[in-house]
Order: C-alpha cells, then sequence, then structure tokens
C-alpha cells in the first residue's frame, strides 16, 4: 500500500503527496488515546475519521501532528500531548486573575499546583462562585472567551423575593439596562419561598456582571450567585476550590464547539 501524506492544516484541505513524512494516522489515533491501533484502522476503513475536515480511509495515511486537525466521529481530538484544560469551581472572594494589584487572592493558588503555566478562560466576579476553565491552549481559550463567539452560560442564582414565572418570561424577552437590551436564552424558576428564591438563567452575553444586573431591573437582588455550566462543561459535584483535568468527552467537545465557532469567522 503506497502511503498518502495528509497537511495543510491552515487552509483547512488535505494534500496528498507520495512522501513518507509524518507519522500513521492509527498510530497518531493510539497515542492520542481515541483506541488501540487495531481499533483506529477499523474506525478509518469506515469513514468514521477526518483530518481536515475530509474523510480518510487509506490506512495509509500519514499525518502531522502539529498542524493536522483530527476528527473521529464528529469530535475533535486534541493530537498536541502539551495542552492541559482544567476544570476549576472558583470559590467566592477570589478575582479572576493571576495577579491582583490589590493583594486579593487570586487564581494562582490553583493554577500552581501544576507543571504547566495556566490562565483563565473568560472571567467570574469575586462574588460569584462557580465553573472557571483553565487552559494553556491560547487558541481554544480566545474562541470561548470571546463576546462575538456566544459561548453561552448557565447560572444558578439566589435572589431576594418570591420571583414569578412571569418575571421568567420577561428575561427572556428582554429587558433594557443602562447598557442596552439584553435577553436570556433561557431562564426558569427552581424554588420560591417567603422572601427568597432560586432561579436558573442560561445566556451567552459577556457583558459584565449582566446576570446579576438583570435580576436587579427585574426587583429581584442577587444574594448568591453560581456558573454551573459554560459551554458544554458542567460544574457536576466537583467541590469548591477543588481542579480537574477534563475527561476526554469533555475535551473533544470544547475542541469541537471551539473549531466550529473560529470557521464561522
Amino acid at each position: 500500500m503506497c502511503a498518502e501524506r495528509v497537511g495543510g492544516a491552515a487552509d483547512g484541505a488535505p494534500e496528498t503527496g507520495g512522501t513518507d513524512s509524518g507519522e500513521r494516522l492509527q498510530k497518531v489515533m493510539a497515542a492520542a488515546g481515541v483506541a488501540s491501533r487495531r481499533v483506529s484502522e477499523q474506525l478509518i476503513v469506515e469513514g468514521r475519521v477526518r483530518v481536515n475536515g475530509e474523510v480518510v480511509q487509506a490506512l495509509g495515511t500519514r499525518i502531522d501532528a502539529a498542524v493536522d486537525r483530527l476528527e473521529v466521529d464528529g469530535t475533535a481530538i486534541q493530537l498536541d500531548a502539551s495542552k492541559h484544560y482544567i476544570m476549576l469551581n472558583k470559590p467566592t472572594g477570589v478575582v479572576s486573575s493571576m495577579r491582583d494589584d490589590r493583594g486579593r487572592p487570586d487564581l494562582t493558588q490553583f493554577t500552581d499546583r501544576y507543571e504547566v503555566r495556566l490562565f483563565n478562560v473568560g472571567r467570574l466576579d469575586a462574588d460569584t462562585s462557580g465553573l472557571l476553565l483553565l487552559t494553556n491552549d491560547g487558541e481554544v481559550a480566545n474562541v470561548l472567551a470571546h463576546p462575538s463567539f456566544g459561548v453561552t452560560k448557565t447560572y444558578i442564582a439566589t435572589v431576594r423575593g418570591s420571583v414569578l414565572p412571569a418575571t421568567m418570561a420577561k428575561l427572556m424577552r428582554g429587558i433594557e439596562l443602562d447598557d442596552g437590551p439584553i435577553a436570556a436564552d433561557k431562564a426558569r424558576l427552581v424554588q420560591a419561598s417567603d422572601g427568597q428564591s432560586i432561579v436558573e438563567v442560561t445566556l451567552h452575553s459577556g457583558r459584565n456582571r449582566i446576570v446579576r444586573r438583570m435580576l436587579d431591573a427585574v426587583g429581584h437582588p442577587v444574594t448568591a450567585l453560581v456558573r454551573r455550566q459554560f459551554g458544554p462543561l458542567k460544574l457536576g459535584s466537583l467541590r469548591s476550590g477543588a481542579t480537574r483535568e477534563l475527561t476526554k468527552i469533555e475535551l473533544g467537545q470544547v475542541l469541537t464547539l471551539a473549531r466550529s465557532k473560529s470557521e464561522q469567522t
């Protein structure tokens, strides 16, 4: 079998050549933890593998893990083992910065646990807790954090007063704030009791303190706020102040989202 070279990730289209450069695709897949070489070969033959957006079925295919982009069953695979993706449940009282000029507790207490230099994807207010992604992948971080890409975030807010379902509907229809109109993608009442309610709000806006300002505008100031979801990532049972590596499934979801968003530009 003649080896086929796939490349050209920069322009998104594979190039075929007759050289033996790069590594065999099934070897790269096995090294990335997709499956064993034998199972990877079967995935290739079945047409379930794409390199730079094109289906590859030749077992002799070679790729350059440094530049080529791999997908299996439509899910992006990270081939660069130097990239790290960490989920943090940020406690309240911690600023989303690697160094705070006011001397407040910052994220270094969590990133110092790792040998690589990590930075945060987006921000959470000091008085907001919950899911924050830490990584050394600048490309992915830029896409996920940039407001123009509209990655959704879901928050659980404890607010003052008994919230009515009509108030949730109003948030989804849209309200006017000092810096312009805003509408929640989703809003639902989780629980209401005398003097206090719990609501869930999902939106893709990256505007400063937006959830607090929205709820304050409808007469229900926030007393506690937690981000439970960021894009496809869910906080789950991760305790406050704890960190963990993303699972392979989570990482695939994040990379797939980031690549799909970047291709829209």
